[in-house]
């Protein structure tokens, strides 16, 4: 079971929606995926089509009341299972303050579940906060989705210094083993200079000893694509949205990258008539909006 943290401490640079349809595309290639939402914004949760304004079992009846991950995870889609986050998910790190070990409960939640998964992707809030540790505190990995702006460089050199703190106090095995760009414009050169500049940066890390030194940025970009906006008001994974469009196609590319950086068979990437064609009405839908 791959048990993979999906952060940066940023927000607005694509996190949820790589975490859902990331998710979305595991789940297509029979991969048994479940999605915890530990963000009290509860964003993944509703674009999966659920209200976390009802009540219902969520992260905070296991992370408060002591709840197994069986009773409280969901069904949502074939292969794809979903923890969801609710409105009082919000005070969990105020009820948890006089906890002892309250950064390990999710961990210890886990490691007991009894439904076999291959992957678990956690969808953290953008902060270092409690319900943060604990997605780290539970992982083995960490993804960081990155958008190629400068004010994002400086987001990710304190996420770096975060992981490594946790590493060292509290999870030894955890590491940086992936980085995406998200919302990617290959046309501006500011875009094409930060990545060169990240990947060099990486590059240059292979012979330390830090949590990110064997991190893999994934080739695969994730262009500014409209459909990845409207899918979630719809309560629907982008593969049920707009199957054809650039953004499902780029996160099936993505999961390959991932199912093969496990030793998995990569899926086969859809291909399109006229891909300049469709990018070009894309764009200028999203210059619109």
């Amino acid at each position: 079971m791959r048990i993979i943290a999906i952060t940066n401490q940023k927000g607005g640079v694509g996190k949820t929606t790589t975490t859902v349809n990331l998710a979305a595309a595991l789940a297509s290639q029979g991969q048994k995926v479940l999605l915890a939402d530990l963000d009290p914004q509860a964003h993944l949760t509703t674009s999966l089509g659920h209200d976390p304004r009802k009540d219902q079992v969520s992260a905070y009846e296991v992370l408060v009341k002591g709840s197994s991950l069986d009773e409280c995870v969901q069904d949502v889609r074939e292969n794809l299972a979903l923890l969801p986050a609710g409105m009082d998910l919000a005070a969990a790190e105020q009820e948890l303050v006089s906890v002892v070990g309250r950064e390990t409960i999710l961990r210890d939640v886990i490691n007991s579940c009894g439904r076999p998964y291959d992957f678990v992707l956690i969808d953290c809030p953008p902060s270092l906060g409690l319900l943060t540790l604990n997605a780290l505190s539970a992982s083995r990995e960490v993804f960081i989705p990155l958008q190629p702006h400068f004010l994002s460089l400086q987001g990710l050199s304190q996420l770096l210094e975060s992981v490594l703190l946790v590493q060292r106090r509290i999870n030894p095995e955890l590491k940086i083993s992936g980085l995406m760009f998200c919302m990617y414009d290959g046309r501006t050169t500011l875009t094409t200079e930060i990545v060169r500049d990240i990947e060099e940066f990486f590059a240059e890390q292979r012979s330390g000893e830090s949590p990110w030194q064997n991190i893999r940025v994934f080739e695969t970009r994730i262009r500014r694509n409209v459909k990845l906006a409207e899918c979630p008001s719809h309560g629907q994974t982008i593969f049920e949205y707009d199957a054809r469009c650039h953004g499902a196609q780029d996160y099936l590319s993505l999961a390959g990258e991932v199912l093969a950086m496990f030793g998995g068979a990569a899926p086969v990437k859809p291909v399109f008539a006229d891909d300049s064609v469709m990018q070009e009405q894309e764009d200028a839908v999203s210059d619109e909006a």
